[in-house]
């Protein structure tokens, strides 16, 4: 993920497992910086930012997907590393 994504974005993302990884889509609903997680100054030192989303096709049961992009480079999402490429 890019630090130029912005609410609304689209994005296809897979989670790169040893279980058989699916390509998944989602939307963008809110991009948040550590600040504003209400983190110390310490974790900038292992997080660069917060991006929520729904997973498409959205439902009614929609859950807030939470990814984190850290600072060696890499997006997390529930703690495992995820490959992520937005869509235009």
């Amino acid at each position: 993920m890019q630090s130029v994504i912005k609410v609304g974005q689209r994005f296809k993302f897979t989670v790169l497992t040893d279980d058989a990884a699916s390509e998944r889509q989602g939307v963008v609903i809110r991009v948040l910086s550590n600040r504003e997680e209400g983190l110390g100054l310490d974790v900038d030192q292992y997080m660069s930012y917060w991006v929520e989303a729904h997973e498409l096709p959205e439902t009614e049961s929609s859950t807030t997907l939470v990814f984190v992009r850290s600072t060696d480079g890499k997006v997390y999402l529930d703690g495992k590393v995820t490959d992520v490429t937005l869509l235009p």
